[in-house]
């Protein structure tokens, strides 16, 4: 055996031992560490636990004391200016008691008074703040917050319809310069007039989704009221919030609710009604400037419109909304049937042909019901005949069910 293939030689028995002693010693501190890693975690959670809790208490008595010193802080009473003198004097008239004072309000508010501003006062009859017009909560809710998904895309068969009411209504809020340049006055208002179910409605939706302005959507049975006067001031707090959010645009649905011809059969509903038109006609084009407020309105029965609302001046274009010719329902149908899975078999020109005399809505109703007709029977198709079934039904080509004139009981 050579030198090198001599084995090495043995560790002493000690130094193992020694050797295993800090291994088993390691092993402890490992776990220890492991044990206090644990211990912080759960500390650190804890604390964030106490933080938020002592945040959420801090909150809590911030609220506390807020409302604590809203309790204790000396009620304010309402005032009306009725006069603005020189020198920076104004005369405010208290509301409930009438009481008359004198006082004299900071520069920065006196600049933002005029007569009939409604104004907070403290004991001492200081003008603390201003307050806003007094509006009628039900003009308010009219305003539509959310704009209609319906865009002009969505409206078949009325191009030349669509312009016009882009013309009067889109153009003057969007490029006045055109207007201006010509040397004219925009349009003021719109009336679309027409059969039920031709898009009238769907116009002034189309119209919200466009214009960037705020819409004002109400119906024309929105404004007649029971009591004497009441119909009349919802007219002036709409116009008023119209004024004050202009540029606006006011849609008025039905409008032969309250513009029919005035007549009085001697009851105080007649006499209501005729006065809550009068001040739509005050509003429409009176004394007062309307600012940059556009209307529009829809009716069925145009023929019942009394003369002075229909006057250039109120509505400047009155547009006639008729029944969807040949061309007008197939893109209508088209419209209406973009998502729709359909048959081979369906022959849209021989449908379109059947669809004779039926309205925009006579066509949405037609391919709800053909979709309908398909779901029955369990299909994710539709068929011609589906669409010929939905034809019968909507538009009342259906034989009707015979019913006895007398029945006798026993």
């Amino acid at each position: 055996m050579t030198k090198t293939d001599t084995p090495p030689e043995s560790f002493p028995e000690p130094m193992i031992e020694k050797v295993g002693m800090l291994e088993k010693e390691k092993q402890t501190i490992q776990e220890e560490l492991e044990l206090l890693r644990l211990q912080y975690e759960e500390l650190k959670s804890r604390l964030l636990e106490s933080t938020m809790i002592n945040n959420n208490n801090l909150k809590e008595i911030q609220r506390l004391q807020q409302e604590n010193a809203h309790l204790r802080r000396t009620p304010l009473f309402i005032a009306s200016v009725i006069e603005i003198g020189e020198g920076g004097m104004v005369i405010l008239r208290q509301h409930g008691n009438n009481q008359e004072v004198l006082t004299k309000p900071s520069d920065e508010l006196l600049q933002k008074l005029t007569l009939g501003t409604r104004v907070a006062v403290n004991n001492s009859l200081a003008i603390v703040r201003i307050l806003e017009k007094p509006a009628d909560v039900r003009a308010r809710v009219m305003e539509v917050i959310e704009a209609p998904s319906v865009d002009y895309q969505d409206i078949g068969g009325l191009e030349k319809e669509i312009q016009e009411v882009v013309e009067t209504v889109e153009l003057p809020l969007t490029q006045p310069e055109l207007f201006a340049s010509v040397g004219i006055e925009p349009p003021r208002g719109v009336l679309l007039y027409g059969p039920p179910g031709t898009g009238k409605t769907l116009l002034a939706k189309a119209v919200a989704h466009q214009a960037n302005a705020t819409f004002i959507r109400m119906s024309g049975s929105e404004l007649v009221h029971k009591f004497i006067g009441e119909g009349a001031q919802l007219v002036r707090d709409l116009f008023q919030m119209a004024r004050d959010k202009a540029p606006s645009i006011i849609f008025i649905d039905e409008l032969d609710a309250v513009g029919s011809r005035r007549t009085h059969d001697g009851t105080t509903g007649s006499a209501e009604v005729n006065r809550t038109m009068m001040q739509l006609l005050s509003e429409l084009d009176g004394f007062s400037e309307r600012g940059n407020v556009r209307i529009m309105a829809a009716t069925n029965r145009i023929d019942m419109l009394d003369p002075a609302i229909l006057r250039p001046g109120r509505f400047d274009r009155i547009i006639e909304v008729p029944l969807p010719d040949e061309k007008g329902r197939e893109q209508i149908f088209k419209i209406h049937t973009r998502k729709m899975t359909t048959e081979e078999d369906v022959d849209v020109q021989k449908i379109i042909e059947e669809m004779e005399g039926a309205s925009g809505a006579d066509v949405k109703a037609i391919v709800t019901e053909a979709g309908m007709f398909a779901i029955r029977r369990r299909s994710k198709a539709v068929n011609m005949e589906d669409f010929e079934k939905a034809i019968d039904k909507v538009l009342h080509k259906e034989t009707p069910v015979e019913v006895p004139t007398s029945t006798v009981y026993a």
